[in-house]
Parts: C-alpha cells; sequence; structure tokens
C-alpha cells in the first residue's frame, strides 16, 4: 500500500504545474503602430498605416535591418569564397596522368587564402549594396507618426552616420515638416 502511494505521489510530481508550465519571454514591444490614414493615402491599404513612433525609432530599426542583412550575407558570401578557392586553387585534373608527384599542401593554402581574402573583400563591398538595396523600398516609405522637426531629422542623420547613400531616406522624413 505504502508503495502505491509513493508512486502515486510521483506521478503528481510529474504533473505538477511547475514541471508543465511552458515560460516565454517578455513580449518585446512593436516598432510600428497605427495610425489613422490621411485623406492623400491610398484608400486600398485600408484606414490604418503602419507608422513609426519617431525618427529615432525608424534610425534604429533601418541599422538592425541593415547589419542583420550584411552579417548574413557575409557569412553566405564566406562559404562561397571558400568552395571557390578551393576549387581555383586545386591541381589540375591531368596532373595525376603524368604520373606521381608529390602535393605541396603549404602552396595550395597560402593559394586559397590569398583567394578567399580577395573574394570576401569583394563580397563585404556587394552585401553592403545589398542591404541598402533591399532596405530602399520598405524603410523609404515607411511612415514616422506625427510631425517630424528639423531637428528631429538631424538626430536621425547623426544616428546613421554621415554616409550619404542614406539622404534619400532621411528626405522622406523631410516630407512630414
Amino acid at each position: 500500500m505504502e508503495t502505491k502511494a509513493k508512486a502515486a505521489d510521483a506521478n503528481m510530481e510529474e504533473y505538477s504545474a511547475s514541471s508543465t508550465t511552458i515560460k516565454f519571454d517578455d513580449p518585446i514591444p512593436l516598432l510600428r503602430g497605427p495610425i489613422r490614414a490621411g485623406p492623400h493615402d491610398d484608400p486600398s491599404s485600408g484606414s490604418y498605416l503602419l507608422a513609426f513612433r519617431s525618427p529615432q525609432s525608424w534610425a534604429a530599426a533601418f541599422r538592425s535591418c541593415e547589419s542583420r542583412i550584411i552579417t548574413q550575407c557575409e557569412e553566405g558570401a564566406r562559404i562561397g569564397c571558400a568552395v571557390s578557392a578551393s576549387n581555383n586553387c586545386k591541381p589540375p585534373w591531368w596532373r595525376n596522368l603524368i604520373g606521381p608527384n608529390t602535393i605541396d599542401f603549404k602552396d595550395r593554402e597560402d593559394c586559397e587564402v590569398r583567394q578567399m581574402e580577395a573574394c570576401l573583400v569583394v563580397a563585404k563591398e556587394k552585401c553592403v549594396g545589398f542591404a541598402k538595396e533591399k532596405l530602399s523600398t520598405p524603410f523609404r516609405d515607411a511612415r514616422i507618426a506625427g510631425r517630424v522637426s528639423p531637428k528631429e531629422v538631424q538626430k536621425a542623420r547623426q544616428l546613421l552616420g554621415s554616409d550619404t547613400g542614406y539622404e534619400p531616406f532621411l528626405q522622406v522624413m523631410q516630407r512630414y515638416v
């Protein structure tokens, strides 16, 4: 009888609230909130639009998205560059037909390092351009709630840096001044 009670207690512990409850992370706040569409907005998009709360949240979202896209692009490029470097530095197929000779792995490794470095430099430049291209339409057309003062536009410029590639995005903010 006592063993049945112990077994029942053990089974109850398996199904206790603490062992069966899944804890989730606290929700993160939304970057954009709904605002009423104005009379100049496209009526087919509905009566509400999503807008950033401030130019600072817009700039922070832009920077975050840009860095994620660049990171993912560079990771993919690193894999592609490794495959390309390996293919470019392998000995020609006909070398084995001539006869047995030793393969100098040090020379091949040096060749692959040079090829990788050159490939990654080009890929990094292309990834920055790719990120700007992918973000241009969504962030250019993004809304910022309320009126944006020139002072707030200047703060967003400082957040984004002095890169002239961001000027089209900042001009959008000035439309709402």
